[in-house]
């Protein structure tokens, strides 16, 4: 046996004869004492084979810290993941799904790889930003900008999209067009936030840091998908339980009982429960307030002509060859096909003020209440010139032809010139028309129909054309009589019916000097004349007004629909408040076609619709009143609403009961020890201090009774956290007693003393069972009570 060295004990013979039982953890092979690991295995861990101290195994710590890192991994690439499929309301489910995976899966991979050791040490953190940077390109360009791989304007398109998606998107109607200088945004954002978040987890011992990239992506792609289709409550959902599931894998020791398994199945049951609620509750719990919308911020881009002929100046062409196909159309329910809205006027032509922006096919709705069919067609362009693209009024979706559209009158346009052949989806929300409808309705007063009453005075031309005030003449002889508005928009349009002719032959042209010669000597036209003569007259009345072009249903061929150019026809509409756009039909029948061949040419909508212009055409003044006293009272709003189920406010009140109880349970121990450190005099305070310490050694497992004296709970306080808090604790003690039993009162400056030695105790007390440990006691409703049990001693 080897004599020990002075100061060192004795070596056992079992010590002496077995050189491998050294210090916990370490490795055979003469590897330092601290549990040191070859290099590539964990930091931490003991070393595989290695025997412990005492013939004890050693904890599983290295398969422990493996399993952290890849557990963290997987969900910071699950968050980025959930992060990127926000953008589901940009471009739709299918665009975002394949960039969103790749992007999130890939910058995970490769920083997991680069994590490990080299040569002692991990890589450096610009390594690994420089190699994500080379991968994101490479994978970037097969991915998405593959046809451009050959041509040389490969890194201009990165570029460029790069820098100008955001506003692209925010300049399109949602779901913007699934290009690829769009879709690039989804794929570095999405990319960025797994790249972070690997890194955080990796680099960082911090808990729930490493979420922070993916919830910065997650608002990026909230604000730029505000107000496009579908709901993220699902996605929100599973962040939250993903950030709870990564804030306890990453939580405790690396050798805590259960290990990250154990608390990841833990914190995933619990938060899946609250989601699963929260869930069932979102869509009817009323939610007040519109989000921000960037798109109020981003500058529309200026109007376009999309078509160097006017779809108006096209009409007497069409009319005068009627038999060639333009289009052909497989309907629900056969409607008029519009094609143009015209909306100013300068005195010469009608041309279309619209702001068309790019859509993935999606139009938004008009805003107007009331009732609305839903009509799939089947279009297949024949010879339709120009970009204007056909489809019943409102279109709502478009599929199979890439389009522009505009926000306001949802008329679409095609990128390009149509051709011959090409065939489209297109499903509209018709609106019902009811005479109800009309009743009392006014003319809107916001900016748009402001616009819709302007009749300038020309191009050039210095002063108003003498013709409007002859045109305002006009128009009051003709509605005489009107009761209001609408009554005056339906005697106008009957007005006009019978005032002038149809003529196909006669000569085109709408300007202020046409339109004269129309209702002064001619009194013979087509649609053009009939429905802008109607625009202008209304407008001296006040009523706002556009033109429309458009075509009737088409003739019946083959199971299709087939629309000549013959069957062109144009509109006015006029622009009530809570009805939107109404059409009204001033032109005569054609010669040779029946009341009865119009009115089916028409459809069923636009048959309701003008029955209802007629009838109020044919009210007389004294009718008013009498239909008034006669109409059935409209139901209140409150009784249109179905109530909420009784089980909806019971989850809402669960929910909020939650955090309630959360705050109630980690505010009232702060609260308590907030009196306690200010209360006064000294002695108070001193017992304060006392009963604080108290509830710190709960936490440890120490149960006090009321028989033990302050200095036996010191010892006892001692023996559970340590010989430090024995120190302390003893001193605390000792001013405890001198304040209850001493011929004096304390000083503030024993009072200050006793507080220190509690916040030592606090802190040992923290070192000994760890923070969650001390969190998982707050959260239990016994911390809502005092937990010190040295009744001579209680402050209160």
């Amino acid at each position: 046996m080897t004599a020990p060295a002075a100061g060192e004990r004795p070596r056992t013979g079992a010590e002496e004869g077995a050189p491998h039982a050294v210090a916990a953890g370490a490795a055979p092979g003469g590897h330092a004492e601290t549990g040191a690991a070859p290099p590539g295995h964990a930091e931490t861990g003991a070393a595989a084979g290695g025997h412990a101290k005492g013939d004890a195994a050693a904890p599983p710590v290295k398969a422990t810290g493996l399993a952290r890192r890849c557990f963290s991994l997987a969900i910071t690439a699950g968050l980025a993941a959930v992060a990127g499929l926000v953008f589901h309301r940009v471009f739709g489910w299918a665009a975002v799904v394949p960039p969103v995976a790749v992007a999130a899966v890939v910058p995970t991979l490769l920083a997991g790889l680069l994590s490990g050791p080299r040569a002692g040490r991990p890589w450096p953190l610009w390594i690994s930003m420089v190699l994500s940077i080379l991968a994101w390109v490479a994978v970037v360009s097969l991915t998405l900008f593959r046809p451009h791989l050959g041509d040389g304007s490969l890194p201009r398109m990165i570029g460029l999209g790069v820098l100008n998606s955001s506003k692209a998107i925010l300049t399109s109607l949602l779901p913007a067009p699934a290009r690829p200088e769009l879709l690039v945004l989804v794929h570095v954002t999405v990319w960025l936030a797994a790249f972070a978040g690997a890194e955080l987890a990796l680099r960082t011992s911090l808990r729930v840091a490493p979420c922070l990239p993916a919830l910065a992506a997650f608002g990026v792609a909230l604000a730029l998908g505000v107000g496009g289709p579908g709901s993220n409550t699902p996605l929100v959902v599973a962040a939250a339980v993903l950030i709870a599931a990564l804030a306890l894998v990453r939580s405790g020791p690396e050798g805590s009982a259960g290990g990250p398994l154990g608390r990841l199945t833990m914190g995933v049951a619990s938060t899946a429960v609250l989601g699963a609620l929260t869930v069932l509750a979102a869509s009817h719990v009323p939610v007040s307030g519109d989000p921000y919308d960037p798109r109020e911020q981003v500058q529309a881009p200026p109007p376009q002509q999309r078509d160097s002929v006017s779809p108006l100046d096209r009409v007497g062409g069409w009319l005068l060859s009627p038999d060639e196909v333009l289009f052909t159309v497989r309907a629900d329910r056969p409607q008029n096909w519009r094609l143009a809205v015209l909306d100013r006027f300068d005195g010469v032509t009608w041309t279309s003020d619209a702001q068309f922006v790019p859509t993935g096919g999606r139009v938004p709705a008009a805003g107007e209440d009331g009732e609305h069919l839903e009509v799939g067609q089947q279009v297949t362009i024949k010879n339709l010139p120009g970009t204007w693209v056909p489809a019943a009024d409102r279109p709502r979706d478009v599929e199979g032809l890439g389009v522009v559209a505009d926000p306001v009158s949802g008329a679409l346009a095609a990128a390009r010139p149509l051709r011959q052949g090409q065939s489209y989806r297109v499903v509209s929300s018709v609106r019902q028309w009811r005479t109800d409808d009309l009743a009392s309705a006014v003319p809107a007063g916001d900016a748009e129909a402001r616009a819709a009453l302007e009749l300038p005075n020309g191009p050039g031309a210095q002063k108003a054309p003498p013709q409007i005030p002859e045109f305002r003449t006009l128009a009051q002889q003709a509605t005489r009589g009107a009761d209001g508005p609408v009554q005056q928009a339906a005697m106008l349009s009957q007005w006009l019916k019978t005032y002038a002719k149809y003529d196909v032959t006669a000569p085109p042209g709408h300007n202020y000097r046409q339109l004269d010669f129309f209702l002064g000597q001619g009194r013979r036209g087509t649609p053009e004349h009939f429905a802008t003569a109607y625009a202008v007259l209304a407008r001296t009345l006040g009523l706002p007004t556009r033109v429309v072009v458009g075509f009737r249903r088409g003739r019946p061929a083959a199971g299709l629909l087939e629309v000549r150019s013959g069957d062109v026809v144009v509109w006015p509409e006029v622009r009530f408040a809570g009805l939107g756009w109404v059409p009204f039909f001033p032109t005569p029948e054609r010669a040779g076609r029946s009341r009865a061949g119009d009115d089916v040419a028409a459809g069923e909508t636009l048959q309701q619709l003008e029955q209802a212009q007629r009838n109020a055409a044919s009210r007389t003044r004294g009718a008013g009143p009498e239909r008034a006293e006669k109409a059935p009272p409209k139901p209140a709003r409150a009784a249109e609403e179905a109530p909420r189920p009784w089980w909806v406010y019971a989850v809402a009140a669960a929910g909020a009961l939650v955090p309630a109880y959360l705050v109630a349970v980690l505010m009232a121990p702060v609260v308590r020890r907030r009196r306690r450190r200010r209360a006064d005099p000294p002695a108070v305070r001193i017992a304060g201090a006392w009963q604080q310490a108290l509830e710190h050694l709960a936490d440890v497992g120490l149960s006090t009774v009321r028989t033990l004296t302050a200095h036996e709970v010191a010892r006892l306080g001692g023996r559970s956290v340590g010989d430090d808090a024995r120190g302390h604790l003893g001193s605390l003690a000792e001013l405890v007693d001198r304040a209850r039993f001493a011929d004096g009162p304390p000083d503030p400056g024993s009072a200050d003393q006793a507080w220190r030695h509690c916040d030592e105790v606090d802190r040992l007390v923290t070192l000994r069972v760890g923070r969650t440990r001390r969190l998982r006691r707050r959260l239990h409703p016994r911390s809502l009570r005092r937990r010190g049990h040295a009744g001579t001693y209680d402050s209160s």
